[in-house]
């Protein structure tokens, strides 16, 4: 499998800073960002992004917001939220919306990495079926 392209969103840079090495470490390719504002232009710019990293809690537009903008404009990006405050319903809303999954801040590296992967694999398979469709759809059509 390639390298996952994953943007990681949370108003903390500390807390970015840090992921983002640590999930470096771990073959991860990451694009930071600091608000949802800041994370839907990223994704504008990034066609590659494949994983979403999310915090619930940030000012401005918090996650459930972007999440949903995200959803609107990039229906098969996956979305795993990361809730620090322990709302545990903010994390059911964001599956309703189309969440991938959601863990508790702070959140174990490894589970992050094996949340990543599984997002990641899903998303892969969805696009090769899209693709599929795409290639029996044209050498279907007769001259």
């Amino acid at each position: 499998m390639d390298n996952i392209t994953v943007l990681l969103v949370d108003d903390e840079a500390p807390f970015v800073e840090t992921m983002a090495k640590r999930l470096k470490k771990r073959d991860l390719d990451i694009i930071p960002a600091l608000s949802g504002e800041a994370a839907l232009e990223l994704l504008q710019k990034h066609a590659n992004i494949e994983v979403v990293i999310l915090d619930v809690k940030m000012p401005g537009m918090d996650g459930i917001e972007t999440l949903r903008e995200i959803k609107k404009s990039y229906p098969l990006a996956e979305v795993i939220m990361l809730t620090g405050h322990a709302t545990v319903e903010t994390g059911i809303e964001g599956m309703k919306l189309g969440a991938f999954d959601y863990l508790m801040k702070p959140c174990d590296t490894e589970q992050l990495v094996s949340k990543v992967n599984q997002a990641a694999v899903k998303l892969r398979r969805h696009q090769n079926k899209i693709l599929e469709a795409r290639i029996k759809e044209i050498t279907s059509r007769r001259p």
